[in-house]
């Protein structure tokens, strides 16, 4: 075992989960317990006051991170012509129409976010019951389907990431890598936590947020508090 592995298992162990952390405390706990050999995923993971069952209370958008993600996301794009020209210019890993439908009817969904022209929507609808449990369905309130396909591919290059609530009424997100400095998932957390706050519904009234937590893929779940 490396003195590295020791002294985050000793930290794992140290850790009193009931604890309400500051952010900056927290992330550099959640660095400090960090154990794997790769670097880890720093997710967040936030119990808002919402009834996620209700559709008036769910919720759904996008958020570009300052710092981005830290990982690599492959980006397709359903578009034709002049549109599909623009994709590949702007950096789109695959770019199809029929050929893509016949790609994801085949399995092959090897890619993380999906971009589609408004004309292509009726083509997409084909594949729509493959690609909307991965969470991968082009939708207009998201800016996935847009004519401006070059903004939407950079949006997600630089670190544009999809939020929803689920039934519990918690949202969870990957913010960032456990390499990230403390400065830059703080900043990526508060626009995330911003982020929540321009979703919140209507009908929510008094406290919003409930419970936030922070950790890497393989770590404890480390609670956190957020002065706005």
């Amino acid at each position: 075992m490396s003195v590295n592995s020791k002294k985050s298992r000793e930290v794992r162990k140290s850790l009193d989960l009931k604890e309400v952390y500051t952010l900056s405390d927290a992330i550099e706990l959640v660095k400090k317990s960090s154990i794997a050999k790769f670097d880890e995923s720093v997710d967040v993971n936030i119990m808002l006051n919402i009834d996620g069952s209700k559709q008036n209370q769910a919720i759904r958008s996008v958020v570009t991170l300052p710092n981005g993600t830290g990982k690599i996301c492959r980006v397709a794009v359903f578009a034709k012509d002049d549109k599909a020209e623009e994709a590949k210019a702007a950096g789109a890993d695959i770019v199809g129409s029929t050929d893509l439908v016949e790609r994801i009817q085949r399995g092959d969904l090897s890619f993380d976010r999906c971009v589609a022209t408004p004309d292509m929507m009726a083509l997409v609808g084909k594949v729509g019951k493959l690609l909307g449990p991965k969470g991968l369905m082009p939708n207009p309130k998201l800016g996935t389907v847009t004519t401006d396909v070059t903004t939407a591919i950079k949006n997600i290059k630089l670190g544009q990431i999809e939020f929803k609530s689920d039934k519990s009424g918690i949202v969870r997100a990957g913010i960032g890598k456990v390499s990230f400095s403390t400065d830059k998932l703080i900043e990526n957390i508060k626009t995330f936590i911003d982020a929540l706050n321009s979703a919140k519904p209507p009908v929510i009234k008094g406290n919003y947020f409930k419970k936030m937590m922070i950790s890497s893929s393989m770590g404890p779940g480390i609670q956190f508090s957020y002065e706005q």
